[in-house]
């Protein structure tokens, strides 16, 4: 059995963040949607699933048409079955819903959540295709210093997420 191994850039709106994940049955659409929905009100987003079974669609939901389009071309550039590709909004973070993502009891595994650039590497057989693992971002330049780490703890306090 032949089995090809590629990476495949992924792109959506700058600004914007992803989260790419697997999960084993079609109503992760409906379930992420409701996360969405209930985790941060009136946050613009897009999803799109693979579905691996039966007609094989790319199932969407979201609230932004652009976001939509983003995630259908993750989606379709991976062809990973059962895989989730959820493009969040400006205004909206992995962090405001990360645990709930997880926490659906379709999903399987959440391979990233990020604004960098993001390879997936997918192995592609005769059967179909599946994520491997990420690249996401760029590898260490160096190690963090003083200055570095001042910057980094000033920047979560800035964004909120910690207190002084």
């Amino acid at each position: 059995m032949e089995t090809k191994i590629e990476a495949v850039q992924l792109s959506w709106t700058d600004g914007a963040n992803i989260i790419v994940g697997q999960s084993h049955f079609i109503k992760t659409v409906e379930d992420i949607a409701e996360i969405m929905a209930s985790s941060v009100p009136g946050a613009k987003y897009g999803l799109a699933f693979n579905e691996a079974s039966g007609p094989c669609l790319v199932r969407t939901a979201g609230n932004d048409d652009g976001l939509v389009k983003d995630a259908v071309a993750c989606a379709r550039a991976t062809g990973a079955g059962h895989t989730f590709y959820l493009v969040l909004g400006a205004g909206a973070y992995p962090i405001n819903v990360l645990d709930r993502v997880k926490a659906c009891q379709e999903v399987c595994r959440v391979f990233c959540a990020t604004a960098n650039p993001l390879q997936a590497v997918v192995a592609r057989t005769a059967q179909g295709a599946g994520i491997l693992g990420v690249v996401d971002g760029s590898s260490p330049a160096g190690v963090e210093g003083p200055a570095d780490k001042a910057d980094r703890v000033g920047m979560l306090r800035a964004f909120g997420y910690k207190f002084a």
